[in-house]
């Protein structure tokens, strides 16, 4: 058995799939909902929560969770399958950096909005804090793959630091021509060199590669040696694969990546606003959802601004106002509270017990809280809102708006709970449905 959790689920890996009880699993009280994905049995807890019964899970089996289960599980999945867990798992542990982040620009946006003039020194202060997640975030995402994918991670910061490193010319300097390009002879070809700052695509691709080549080398070097060569040879290939291969390549594909998510939500009239927001939570019942981690981070990166946040702002306070308005048409006590209490993760941003335990069972609540998602992305998309920081949504999310745009941001938020909530409030019978 594997037991690993996220922010809100336990998933569970089993050898024998027949010990699993379903119905037995939902009528534990805490249990807001279940379902199989990915190779694992998920069953929604809640934030918080899940920590305390992992912890529990851990213990009962009197030693760590084993991950032959989970290679097997791992190995049934297709390709979209595998490219959404190896995203989960390389950003859901450096998502809370980011968070912070995010937090603290919205707090420093808050302070000069209110027309305070801030101290050279407390300003020079707060960039350290709020700037130095972004410009070193190639080391927290090769860190994450480095342990993620069995490498060395302390290997991974040094391989993600040479990626940003200060002797290399920024990328965006490079772009925005202020800066030129290193170049290194190389066979008669003269081969630009530049730094990655805030890049994620070379950092994860580099990140896996480098893991290869060092258990590659413990396997192949002499232990007498293996201390000196293996972390000598990995950093050496490392740097030249990131700087001269890797790099220019994946960056050309992170640019290529941002544009088409641009496109979407550049189409006129609000039409890609609403496409980005109805979906939005379809995607979450996939998993698929990091995906957009990559693509947050590279529009803030490049940008300052990011536009996705706003658009899914409402997605997620529209499946909440769903939740409510099938939590209050329902005359089964114990469903109703069940119901209302899944929507309070949602109005922080988590929308996954709603979703599994309430508005998809029922269908009719999600489909709604889709739309509903889908008329406040398309009012973000015609207001030009973007947020200054990625991760946090819902209430929680105002923070990022405090730069003069709060004031868009809840009516974006409030079109979404009106309409999800009357259209589940006239069209959805729970006689019919329960």
């Amino acid at each position: 058995m594997s037991v690993e959790h996220c922010a809100t689920r336990l998933r569970l890996i089993l050898k024998d799939k027949a010990l699993y009880n379903e119905s037995a699993i939902e009528d534990i009280d805490g249990v807001k909902g279940q379902f199989f994905a990915s190779g694992q049995h998920q069953v929604v807890l809640g934030t918080g929560f899940v920590n305390k019964v992992y912890r529990e899970a851990v213990l009962l089996t009197g030693e760590e969770p084993d991950t032959s289960a989970a290679k097997d599980a791992y190995g049934q999945m297709n390709l979209f399958q595998k490219g959404s867990r190896i995203l989960g798992d390389v950003f859901v542990p450096i998502i809370p950096t980011l968070v912070a982040t995010g937090l603290f620009m919205g707090l420093r946006g808050l302070i000069t909005n209110l027309g305070v003039e801030l101290n050279p020194t407390f300003l020079t202060l707060s960039q350290v804090l709020i700037d130095t997640a972004f410009a070193f975030l190639p080391a927290l995402v090769s860190y994450s793959v480095m342990k993620r994918f069995g490498g060395s991670p302390a290997l991974g910061i040094v391989i993600g630091l040479m990626l940003v490193a200060p002797q290399l010319p920024n990328a965006n300097a490079v772009a925005g021509g202020t800066a030129e390009p290193l170049y290194l002879n190389l066979m008669g070809l003269a081969i630009p060199v530049i730094g990655y700052q805030g890049s994620v695509l070379p950092a994860l691709l580099l990140g896996i590669l480098s893991s290869k080549i060092e258990k590659t080398l413990h396997r192949v070097v002499p232990d007498v040696l293996d201390l000196i060569i293996t972390p000598f040879v990995t950093l050496l290939a490392s740097l030249a694969c990131g700087l001269l291969v890797v790099g220019p390549i994946m960056h050309e594909v992170e640019l290529i990546l941002v544009e088409g998510v641009r496109l979407v939500m550049d189409i006129p009239f609000g039409i890609g606003g609403f496409v980005v927001g109805a979906l939005q939570q379809v995607v979450v019942i996939t998993g698929l959802h990091h995906t957009f981690k990559a693509l947050e981070i590279e529009l803030l990166a490049n940008t300052g601004a990011n536009p996705f946040n706003a658009m899914v702002c409402g997605a997620i306070v529209a499946q909440a106002a769903a939740g409510i308005a099938a939590a209050l048409k329902t005359k089964n006590g114990k469903k109703k509270s069940l119901y209302l209490t899944s929507t309070v993760p949602a109005f922080l941003g988590i929308t996954e017990p709603l979703i599994f335990g309430t508005n998809l069972p029922l269908v009719k609540p999600f489909v709604f809280g889709c739309i509903g998602g889908g008329c406040a992305g398309a009012f973000s998309s015609i207001m030009g809102l973007a947020g200054t920081g990625m991760s946090i949504t819902a209430l929680p999310g105002a923070l990022l708006y405090l730069n003069g745009q709060l004031g868009t941001y809840v009516t974006a938020c409030l079109i979404g709970f009106a309409v999800a909530f009357i259209l589940t409030w006239m069209f959805y019978k729970p006689e019919i449905q329960e």
